[in-house]
């Protein structure tokens, strides 16, 4: 059976907190493969999206299909079993203080797989071995850089080896080096494990650097004015705002 080019496809999607409108009539699909960006400026929903994306909000009309199913319709098991194949990280890392990096990475394989405690361990330093963490294994998280807190929590991300990989500001809080560090990290994990990743970013450099399709909300007109490859709306959006916002940092090379 072929499998669907087309990953991800919000279709008619509208977002409210009570009575307040965020966003309606989100209509964009995530391709297979795509590193895709929620774009926008502060307030308009990005973050909110994602949250739509994943199950945490429902959503006020529309869905969110995942292989051609929509989670909405789904019964609770069949939602689990979706969410089992998603890697989901933080803007602060999301790790467990009172854990090691080795702790933090073995819990959803204790939780979700029959792997024996030998299994667990190597498979724990195998993953932090892929996000550059070889030897940090009984680090607490208050030990190691903001940079390396956040490459333990892709580890975590990637622990159930995910079809998809959602991000939430990964580059917050990060210096201009470990920012283009972690970037570097998503596009090889995006390649070595052939990932789909979905991530809310508003940093011009990073969405030049490594997004291949995007989607841009509007937080005046309250819904999406663009999406597609963001080099191509930085060169023919015919959305005045979508060119400004991509623009931005044209002067100092920001976008290629």
């Amino acid at each position: 059976m072929d499998i669907p080019r087309e990953h991800i496809r919000v279709s008619g999607l509208e977002m409210r907190y009570g009575a307040r409108v965020i966003q309606r009539g989100l209509d964009f699909a995530v391709m297979r493969g795509d590193i895709f960006v929620i774009m926008g400026g502060s307030g308009c929903g990005k973050s909110t999206l994602l949250k739509h994306m994943i199950g945490l909000y429902e959503p006020a009309a529309g869905e969110v299909f995942y292989n051609g199913t929509s989670y909405q319709r789904c019964d609770a098991p069949a939602r689990a079993g979706m969410r089992r194949r998603w890697g989901i990280t933080y803007q602060s890392g999301g790790l467990f203080s009172a854990m090691t990096l080795a702790e933090n990475v073995a819990l959803p394989l204790t939780q979700y797989t029959s792997l024996d405690a030998a299994s667990v361990r190597e498979m724990v330093s195998y993953k932090l071995a892929l996000v550059g963490l070889a030897g940090f294994e009984e680090y607490y998280p208050s030990e190691i850089s903001g940079g390396m807190q956040k490459r333990a929590g892709l580890a975590r991300a990637i622990a159930l080896d995910p079809e998809i990989l959602f991000f939430d500001e990964p580059s917050a809080g990060l210096d201009p080096v470990s920012s283009r560090l972690l970037d570097e990290l998503i596009l090889q994990m995006r390649d070595a494990l052939g990932v789909t990743v979905v991530i809310v970013t508003h940093e011009l450099a990073s969405i030049f650097a490594i997004a291949s399709n995007s989607v841009y909300l509007d937080a005046e007109t309250r819904t999406m004015l663009d999406t597609g490859d963001p080099r191509e709306l930085l060169r023919a959006s015919p959305h005045a705002a979508v060119r400004r916002f991509l623009g931005r940092g044209e002067a100092a090379g920001a976008a290629p």
